[in-house]
């Protein structure tokens, strides 16, 4: 049993490194977008949360990984949404919901969401390190649709390219939205992307 004296200390050190690695990225975010990825040090993220360089490399390997950071969550989210979905529902339709987490956060906070929307789509390292976070989202993806299709993702690769469409479906719609400042509706963007791509997301139902 957990010492109840030492238990809630360290819960609360762990809230307080929480919130300075959230801290740190929201302000990334800020002076990314202000500034741009070339032309902004870890120096001046750390200044702006008040910590030091070396505190902020107790959390974060570099700058890149600031932005990952916001990623981390992104594919847990998606795959249990998924995973959620009624067992009979079209598979467009289950992976359009799936992204209702993405479409949430553009709602709630749309000024964070299109800079760290633009500084992902607009600098090549931000990219290469989405396009890797969003292939292990794939692989996720495929395995869940495997199970509710029945299809062994082995021998047949339709979840495989399910998955795929879905995420380029995606990527489409954001692109677009942050191309018109976020003045088009991110959710009425991906209702119009997946409406294209729906005969291809078209797999069987597990009638097993």
């Amino acid at each position: 049993m957990a010492d109840p004296i030492t238990a809630p200390a360290a819960s609360l050190a762990e809230r307080k490194r929480q919130l300075v690695r959230d801290e740190l990225a929201d302000a990334a975010v800020k002076i990314l977008a202000l500034r741009g990825y070339e032309d902004t040090t870890v120096e001046q993220i750390a200044d702006a949360v008040g910590v030091s360089r070396r505190t902020f490399f107790r959390y974060f390997p570099s700058k890149d990984d600031v932005i990952v950071h916001l990623l981390a969550g992104a594919g847990t989210q998606l795959s249990a949404e998924l995973r959620a979905r009624p067992a009979g529902e079209p598979t467009a339709v289950a992976l359009r919901h799936a992204l209702s987490p993405f479409i949430a956060f553009s709602i709630d906070q749309p000024d964070k969401t299109l800079h760290l929307s633009r500084l992902i789509l607009n600098t090549a390292a931000l990219l290469g390190r989405f396009l890797e976070r969003q292939a292990h989202w794939q692989a996720d993806i495929t395995a869940i649709l495997a199970q509710r299709t029945g299809l062994d993702p082995r021998a047949d690769p339709r979840p495989a390219l399910a998955a795929g469409v879905a995420l380029a479906a995606f990527n489409t719609a954001l692109r677009r939205w942050a191309d018109s400042d976020g003045t088009q509706p991110l959710a009425d963007l991906a209702d119009q992307t997946f409406a294209l791509v729906a005969p291809a997301l078209d797999l069987p139902t597990d009638t097993s």
